[in-house]
């Protein structure tokens, strides 16, 4: 624990820590001490004066001397701590001094790098915003020009509707669907040598049914079988009609010459209904009204035949990539039945096979066994026999007429006859 003192001298405040505090308290307390010693030897000087007024010259000499140490020891000891002192307050305002210095390098220090993260980060506002302005003039810049593109087509756009409606008012109403038939003929008879050289596409004058379309469009393949049909109607009308008809209209009637024709597809190619935006964006499905029907205006006449024709020979190869696969899968059911067919009789034949060849092996084992059993009598006849052939070449006279004397005597006296 920190405490504060304060120098009497120059008012200094220092910081000291316990320790130092109690040697100073120490020393504090040693000054008062010495005053109450200093005030006991005075009184004892003057108890030492009256006895010395009664004590010899010897004795009075003897405690002058010790008196006098005294006094010099008390001398010593005051100075010491007066040293002591000073040394302790010089450490402390060396420490101060120090701190000092160090918490000003410090607060330089801070300040110099607060002024350098402000001037970077000023920088970098300033290239920002150099950015921003940069990108802001080429967003204006790229406004600018799609502004133009779209006002140029728009512009294209605008002559291109005044463009039909001034070729619309100058078709009479007798030829308006002859001349949408001729363009569509024209149309496609420029792309029929290079795109359709095999295709049909002729007039339909067959009226028998009460009712024809405009145009059939009809294609083969290399064996002759038919990949596509397509029934046309082309339909027109000028702006000075008094009824004004929709395309609606036209699809019932168009669906039924498609059946009676026998085609795959219908297709409508009308003028129709010029500002519905339904019909101007392109090729319109109405199957979902009449099978296989489209609504197209003049521009996607040729496109629509393309897309048709293209799907169709698409599917007829994937039909024939079925029926090869069909066929092959034929093939693969044949051989699939072939293999287990005889596998069935090789599975049968191999189980014959096999329980013959397990009773074979159950036999060969029974006489393996009865075999064995014989190899084993013969073996332990041939060592009875063993035996008996080491008892009988161990037989002897000696042994024959032991503990038998009349035997021993017979064979003595046959001897003694040789």
């Amino acid at each position: 624990m920190k405490k504060e003192l304060k120098c009497p001298h120059c008012g200094q405040v220092f910081t000291i820590d316990e320790g130092e505090y109690a040697e100073l308290l120490s020393q504090v307390r040693n000054d008062s001490f010495e005053k109450e010693l200093h005030e006991r030897i005075k009184k004892e000087n003057e108890l030492l004066e009256a006895k010395l007024n009664a004590a010899n010259k010897e004795s009075l000499n003897a405690l002058q001397q010790e008196v006098n140490r005294l006094k010099g020891e008390l001398s010593n000891s005051k100075l010491e701590k007066e040293m002591a002192v000073k040394d302790v307050v010089a450490k402390k305002n060396e420490e101060i001094s120090l701190l000092n210095n160090k918490l000003n390098m410090a607060k330089n220090q801070t300040e110099s790098e607060v002024n350098k993260a402000i001037n970077e980060k000023d920088k970098e506002i300033l290239s920002l915003k150099g950015n921003i302005q940069l990108k802001e003039k080429e967003s204006a810049l790229e406004l600018q020009s799609l502004k133009d593109q779209y006002e140029g087509k728009l512009k294209d756009k605008e002559n291109e509707v005044a463009y039909y409606k001034d070729l619309k008012t100058k078709m009479s109403t007798k030829l308006v669907g002859e001349t949408l038939e001729q363009h569509c003929m024209i149309e496609f008879n420029k792309l029929r040598m290079t795109a359709f050289p095999k295709a049909y596409f002729e007039k339909d004058n067959d009226a028998s049914g009460g009712s024809k379309g405009d145009f059939i469009y009809r294609e083969t393949d290399e064996n002759g079988t038919e990949i596509i049909s397509i029934m046309f109607e082309m339909k027109n009308e000028n702006d000075t009609t008094a009824t004004k008809h929709k395309n609606e209209d036209f699809l019932k009637e168009l669906d039924k010459d498609r059946r009676e024709k026998n085609c795959e597809y219908a297709v409508l190619v009308s003028m129709l209904e010029a500002d519905n935006e339904y019909y101007n964006a392109g090729i319109v499905d109405v199957s979902y009204r009449y099978e296989k029907m489209y609504v197209v205006r003049p521009q996607c006449f040729i496109p629509i035949i393309t897309l048709l024709r293209n799907a169709a020979f698409n599917a007829a190869q994937y039909k024939q990539e079925l029926a090869i696969v069909r066929t092959q899968n034929v093939d693969v059911t044949n051989f699939e039945d072939k293999l287990l067919d005889f596998q069935e009789k090789f599975g049968k034949n191999y189980a014959l096979a096999n329980e013959r060849f397990n009773k074979a092996i159950e036999e060969i084992d029974k006489t393996i066994d009865y075999l064995n059993k014989i190899k084993n009598d013969l073996l332990g006849a041939d060592r009875n026999l063993r035996l008996a052939n080491d008892k009988a070449q161990d037989l002897t006279i000696k042994k024959l007429t032991h503990n038998n004397p009349t035997m021993k005597a017979l064979f003595e006296e046959s001897k003694k006859q040789k």
